[in-house]
């Protein structure tokens, strides 16, 4: 089978890094056509830095990289340095990017690329909020039903909310542009924290990834030790864990995950589960599934799959 085309849009964030490198490592299985960058962990101008970072770290420096919205649709950014560190990058020392940002938005590109590849051959991976994935659907929606899949990271039902009582973070940054995309029909994976709290780095994890001896194994071994910190301090977990790898590992290895496809809704209205996934996973109402909901996770084979393939940056 000819390679994924897939569009990554991502607010890196050590997690997000983590992904962008198994894509950039996996050319078998995905193609990546860009790397669109959105305000989320940290403001735009760091996300669009630190995917550049990352491209650099993998040797990928062919990859264009457009920087996207700026803020949120209808309200005021709200971002993760309590979790990321001021660069979202803390951990590894990494230099500042030589490539540059290629001209253009990341919502024109987005819109290019669908009407540009033959529809139904472009899958759209995001890793952060869904500002530009929404803005494109709005400004031109004869492009919905072009797109092959949506795979994202983002929600979250039992595990509740990790920003809000109630609310995933990527979800609760921009609830008016998830409720666009998961209503828009476009065939949606979700992997919410249900499924990647289940994928968490353990010091044997972390331990196979600094022995790698290179310098993308280093700089992720830096970047789970510092992200751990929150998560530990929070969850009382052992270890960090690897949210938007998971979307990466989907395209790879989809046999390392299993869900129910369900409906799923975003609560918009009320300050109080303000970014809510409401996720149908018992079947009790009688709306219609609009997305495959992962709930469980082979973490061995997920950190397996992971531990390889970086191996070849």
């Amino acid at each position: 089978m000819a390679p994924r085309k897939i569009i990554i849009d991502t607010d890196p964030g050590q997690d997000d890094a983590v992904a962008i490198l198994l894509a950039l490592a996996s050319p078998e299985e995905i193609e990546v056509l860009g790397i669109t960058a959105v305000a989320g962990n940290v403001p735009l101008e760091l996300t669009a830095k630190n995917a550049r970072i990352v491209c650099e770290l993998a040797g990928k420096t062919h990859i264009p990289v457009y920087a996207g919205c700026d803020r949120p649709l209808k309200r005021p950014l709200v971002t993760a340095e309590h979790v990321h560190g001021k660069t979202g990058l803390d951990g590894p020392v990494l230099p500042d990017p030589q490539m540059a940002l290629t001209d253009g938005h990341a919502v024109e590109f987005i819109i290019d690329t669908l009407r540009k590849n033959k529809p139904g051959t472009v899958t759209l991976c995001p890793l952060g909020p869904l500002t530009n994935i929404a803005t494109a659907f709005q400004k031109t929606p004869d492009i919905i039903d072009r797109v092959q899949e949506i795979i994202l990271m983002g929600g979250a039902y039992f595990e509740v909310g990790n920003i809000t009582p109630t609310a995933e973070f990527n979800i609760y940054v921009d609830p008016e542009a998830a409720d666009i995309v998961f209503k828009s029909g476009v065939p949606t994976v979700v992997m919410p924290l249900d499924v990647t709290h289940k994928a968490l780095v353990t010091k044997q994890r972390n331990d196979a990834f600094r022995a790698l001896v290179t310098k993308v194994g280093q700089a992720v071994a830096e970047m789970t030790d510092f992200f751990e910190r929150f998560d530990k301090e929070k969850y009382g977990s052992e270890g960090a864990p690897l949210h938007d790898p998971c979307v990466t590992a989907y395209l790879i290895r989809p046999e390392l995950f299993s869900g129910r496809h369900i409906n799923v809704q975003i609560e918009t209205q009320s300050e109080l589960t303000m970014g809510m996934t409401v996720a149908d996973w018992w079947g009790v109402t009688d709306r219609p599934p609009n997305a495959l909901f992962i709930g469980d996770i082979d973490a061995d084979g997920f950190f397996d799959l992971l531990t390889e393939r970086l191996a070849r940056l």
